[in-house]
């Protein structure tokens, strides 16, 4: 199930918060600079096409992993296990269900509607995680990428934090190559990227690479979140 940041919530989506973050800024002129590039893996399978430009071409990335992605991708785990100095992964809940503690849905996604649910999919998204073996994630991102201001408090009291983003890329997987390619690659020093590795019959997953493969060509350097200074709003990460 990808993450649709590309619709319109419907009903009071404007109670609920979607964070940004960004990279503390170099300042380096002439297209250098650091980016962090996150991919969320909600459920189904692994686009390939990302992984293996990912390693080939020796560019870190924060991947967002769901207890449903993990249970179905275990070749994959297992190769980013296999490069901790490329891939960091994060939590992004146990079932891919929204972080906000009222019942509503938000771009089609029955949100977990109580606060003893965003905690069940906060926590069991970091059990599921420990089961797959590797360091304890340190960063939450929930389904949908928007939150209730409450569940942002909870999630930071359960020691996590938050990952906003500043470059929406693949517009929830649903975005064409072409523009998928545009968005990534206009990136800037500090940007944090947010696009899927879940969805390898997309053609957005093609725009994933060429992007990624443009902003090296600039000179930019990639970044995983816990590798630099994340500065989110919404009190996110302070």
């Amino acid at each position: 199930m990808a993450l649709s940041l590309f619709a319109g919530s419907a009903g009071n989506a404007a109670t609920l918060l979607e964070p940004t973050l960004h990279l503390k800024p170099q300042g380096v002129e002439g297209g250098g600079g650091r980016v962090a590039l996150t991919l969320d893996a909600c459920g189904g399978k692994t686009d390939t096409r990302i992984l293996s430009a990912l390693v080939d071409n020796r560019i870190p990335a924060t991947i967002f992993v769901t207890g449903i992605w993990l249970k179905r991708n275990a070749e994959a785990v297992g190769i980013m296990r296999a490069h901790p100095d490329l891939f960091e992964l994060e939590n992004h809940g146990g079932r891919h269900i929204p972080a906000v503690d009222t019942p509503q849905k938000i771009y089609g996604i029955r949100s977990a509607g109580s606060p003893d649910a965003v905690q069940a999919e906060v926590e069991s998204g970091a059990a599921a995680l420990a089961g797959a073996g590797g360091p304890a994630p340190r960063w939450f991102r929930g389904a949908t990428a928007e939150y209730s201001p409450s569940a942002i408090g909870m999630i930071r009291r359960l020691g996590f934090k938050i990952a906003g983003f500043s470059v929406n890329g693949d517009g929830g997987s649903l975005l064409g190559a072409k523009e998928t390619a545009r968005r990534i690659g206009a990136a800037k020093d500090g940007d944090v990227i947010i696009a899927h590795i879940n969805q390898p019959t997309h053609a957005a997953g093609e725009g994933v690479v060429q992007g990624l493969l443009a902003l090296k060509q600039k000179g930019m350097t990639f970044v995983r979140l816990d590798d630099a200074e994340g500065i989110g709003n919404d009190g996110t990460t302070d």
